[in-house]
């Protein structure tokens, strides 16, 4: 029977997790976000993600950029297709960050 490895997660700073939770701080760049994680490994080219999103391509362009800025996705050049990827090591470092001292000061210590 194969067992399937989990993905490394990317270790994040304090300065990291300030700039994703930045980049995610706006309402149309977290929908693209929320569209590329939901897309999973194969990712979205900026055509598909504009159409669903009912977003322009030249605001779509700006928050990819942001996105990728703050290293919460990928871009790889495909032939003469961009496609576009959520970083979910990054994405599972920044959750890992948010709640690495959960419930420390919790004699009980069964908060989380």
């Amino acid at each position: 029977m194969e067992t399937k490895k989990k993905p490394k997660t990317a270790r994040v700073s304090e300065a990291d997790a300030v700039k994703a939770l930045a980049a995610l701080a706006q309402a149309q760049r977290l929908r693209a976000y929320r569209a590329l994680v939901q897309a999973g490994p194969a990712g979205l080219t900026p055509g598909v993600l504009a159409a669903m999103l009912d977003m322009p391509s030249s605001s779509l362009s700006f928050h990819l950029k942001e996105l990728v800025n703050a290293q919460l996705a990928q871009v790889e050049q495909q032939g003469r297709s961009l496609i576009y990827r959520a970083d979910f090591s990054r994405m599972t470092g920044l959750l890992g960050f948010l709640s690495e001292n959960c419930c420390a000061a919790d004699p009980a210590g069964g908060c989380c």
